[in-house]
């Protein structure tokens, strides 16, 4: 029906988008199904000091022996949130010292540990180290893209490209546990990411519409994770796509203008004075002065060194780019994710709720 109406971007065909953090939260479930009794005994031993107020007392009383100067202390983890177990393995590492020496200490905090998986040792809070990097990227990711202050469009599939080389470096770990947890998360991320020819055009429009990064990244991005081949296919079709959106806006835009530029004011008469507006006009020829778009992508990329207001960007530069200003008006709104960042963890029922509810 819309393009029967001919209001669709495309022809439709890049209307339908995954929510990002939805799909974020199904790659970490994958991969946390991995996780050994390492961090489940880190999970059993914050248990265990915050089961009660003596017991927290003790582990404070650690805390204050050891000098550590972490004001926030443990916190337990829910199992239907992976950013929870993400947080516990954060602020559990910060007081190590304090648990070992808790273990010392405290004879009923080994018997009882004991009785389940044990206490950690010096291997299971190492292990914890270096599972915290993965999670932790995968966190931020979902905090970026969940934003509702800023533009988003433009992180996207920036993100997707980094997480893609990050869980392949991560596959190729020397730790089986790594690996096996990487590789978990790569069949997953392969199933929404991998697949060439189900990639969202205007998300990579997006970054192109970033004046920080432009074509010659984007075009980088695509060949370094599909390779010279698919990569080189999906260059073109970016191309074509971001010219037939380029051409579809000026040709709302001059259709918007059809009426001015068919009775011109009296002083762009008396500036054609040879009436070669009217000539254009009426022939068809156009000036052969470089397009709003190549102008565009042949200027140097703004820095990226600090946060650059994209939509200021736009608004500064709309005079000289007028009409890809309006696409990226309406490029950069598209919204990558259905949910705030505070409900994007849930793996349970509760995510499905709050995805209705937005």
């Amino acid at each position: 029906m819309l393009i029967s109406w001919k209001s669709s971007v495309l022809n439709g065909e890049y209307l339908h988008m995954r929510c990002g953090a939805h799909i974020l939260n199904l790659i970490v479930k994958d991969g946390l199904k991995e996780i050994d009794d390492s961090v489940a005994k880190i999970r059993d031993a914050v248990k265990y000091v915050r089961s009660s107020n003596s017991r927290l007392t003790r582990f404070k009383a650690c805390i204050a022996q050891e000098n550590i100067p972490h004001k926030s202390l443990v916190c337990i983890d829910v199992e239907t949130r992976w950013n929870s177990t993400y947080l516990m393995l954060v602020a559990a590492l910060k007081h190590q010292k304090a648990f070992e020496l808790l273990e010392m200490q405290d004879k009923k905090f080994v018997e009882e540990l004991n009785k389940g998986r044990g206490v950690p040792s010096i291997q299971d809070w190492d292990y914890a180290k270096s599972v915290l990097p993965f999670l932790e990227m995968f966190y931020d990711a979902t905090l970026r893209i969940s934003g509702s202050s800023y533009v988003t469009s433009n992180l996207y599939m920036k993100e997707v490209f980094a997480l893609g080389r990050r869980i392949q470096q991560y596959r190729d770990d020397d730790d089986l546990s790594i690996s096996l947890m990487a590789s978990k998360m790569k069949a997953k991320y392969n199933k929404y990411w991998g697949n060439a020819k189900t990639i969202n055009m205007l998300l990579l429009i997006a970054v192109v519409l970033d004046p920080c990064h432009k074509l010659d990244y984007v075009e980088w991005c695509l060949v370094n994770s599909f390779g010279a081949e698919v990569g080189g296919e999906l260059k073109t079709k970016l191309s074509s796509c971001l010219h037939s959106l380029y051409n579809l806006y000026q040709g709302a835009e001059e259709g918007n203008q059809d009426d001015t530029l068919s009775q011109p004011s009296a002083s762009d008469k008396a500036k054609d004075i040879y009436d070669m507006g009217l000539y254009r006009r009426s022939t068809g020829h156009k000036s052969n002065l470089k397009s709003e778009l190549d102008r565009y992508l042949n200027e140097d990329c703004e820095p990226d060194d600090k946060p650059l207001d994209i939509l200021g960007w736009w608004k500064v530069n709309s005079n000289r780019f007028f009409i890809l200003a309006n696409m990226a008006r309406d490029i950069l709104a598209i919204p990558v994710s259905t949910v705030a960042s505070e409900f994007a963890f849930s793996m349970g029922e509760e995510s499905l709720i709050n995805i209705v509810a937005h």
